[in-house]
């Protein structure tokens, strides 16, 4: 369909949707960047980082991730995501996974899978919400592009809503005054990535509908980003634990056409039981990428 500064978007599988390179944001400024050609049009990004830190990504030819890890300076590799490889012939073959899947079907309360950041009381509520189990058995382990492309797959894991935290109308910056409300939910990542620093966290922007599809696609994007990048630079999150996608005005929280402050939002899930297989997110365990 087109671009929006640094973002493509692109119609598959009856939905619009919208990608950007992460490069920028993982690599900071004093770090190198090494770009492979491999075999079937694929690539291998090498981060090396001033403390002996590597951050290995397999890009297949579309620009999707196969595998990212992060090889420590004593030559540990944790891995952060390993999906099935894309094995289409065309791109626009992608179709999304959980089309195969039955409808989600919850007999609990929705507090057991949806956390209001706005009625926690008690930081700690952010780590045990987000140590819960996904709400569904996982079928198999998947890409970290599937995840992000299929709502059917991310409703597996349970979300938290930060809608204590908004943007204004056309904008993705996030104030100052709002920073401080992030601190409980980064706490939280840290004691996870001090258990397994192969944890893996989705931040999903969102906007109202207010303005073309594709301009809040873009938006949405830049959202996600600005959150992430806020939580690596203020909080010490490594940057390569958050993945981020917009989602435009497609998942409305509030069903209008009006501005509408809590549908520019963020949703934030810990998606590692989806796109890690138990053996893999083990530091020290070792896979290494097959050409």
């Amino acid at each position: 369909m087109g671009e929006v500064g640094d973002r493509r978007i692109f119609s598959q599988d009856r939905a619009n949707i919208v990608e950007s390179p992460d490069t920028r944001r993982l690599a900071r400024q004093r770090d190198r960047v090494l770009v492979e050609r491999l075999q079937r049009g694929r690539s291998r990004e090498t981060i090396f980082r001033p403390n002996g830190i590597q951050l290995v990504t397999i890009h297949d030819r579309w620009g999707n991730i196969i595998q990212r890890s992060r090889i420590m300076p004593n030559g540990r590799e944790i891995f952060l995501s390993y999906g099935p490889e894309y094995r289409g012939e065309e791109h626009n073959a992608w179709r999304d996974p959980g089309r195969d899947l039955p409808p989600l079907r919850m007999n609990r309360p929705a507090d057991d899978f949806i956390l209001d950041a706005d009625r926690v009381q008690d930081e700690r509520e952010f780590y045990a919400f987000l140590k819960r189990p996904p709400v569904e058995r996982i079928e198999r382990l998947y890409s970290l592009n599937e995840v992000k492309r299929s709502a059917r797959l991310r409703d597996k894991i349970p979300r938290i809503e930060l809608n204590n935290f908004t943007f204004a109308s056309g904008s993705a910056e996030i104030a100052a005054r709002q920073v401080d409300r992030l601190e409980g939910l980064a706490n939280a990542i840290l004691r996870l990535l001090e258990r397994n620093p192969a944890e893996t966290f989705l931040i999903e922007g969102h906007s109202d509908a207010v303005g073309s599809d594709v301009d809040n696609l873009a938006l949405s994007d830049r959202r996600a980003e600005s959150l992430a990048i806020v939580l690596s630079d203020v909080f010490d999150i490594p940057p390569e634990n958050l993945a981020t996608r917009g989602y435009g005005e497609r998942f409305l929280r509030i069903r209008t056409e009006r501005p509408e402050p809590l549908n520019r939002r963020i949703v934030f899930r810990r998606i590692t039981p989806l796109i890690v297989p138990i053996n893999y997110g083990t530091p020290g365990e070792r896979q290494p990428y097959r050409r």
